[in-house]
């Protein structure tokens, strides 16, 4: 399933501008994320890049519960 959400992600990349996202983990319904916030420029929330990777990914993924973010 990893290789799924990793696609999901990849996806909504583009969308989230200079902000990075990195796959940590997916168990039980969960992935969790952690968010990279760019040093560089003004980027979006990191609960609004959440909620944006969680439609994503469980709209692609429709097994996936929630996503949360980590540090």
């Amino acid at each position: 399933m990893e290789d799924r959400v990793q696609k999901a992600i990849d996806k909504i990349q583009p969308a989230l501008g200079v902000n990075a996202v990195e796959l940590v983990d997916v168990s039980d319904g969960t992935v969790k994320v952690r968010v990279i916030a760019s040093t560089c420029a003004v980027g979006m929330p990191r609960e609004t890049i959440v909620a944006l990777l969680e439609e994503q990914i469980t709209e692609d993924i429709p097994e996936v519960k929630e996503v949360v973010a980590v540090d």
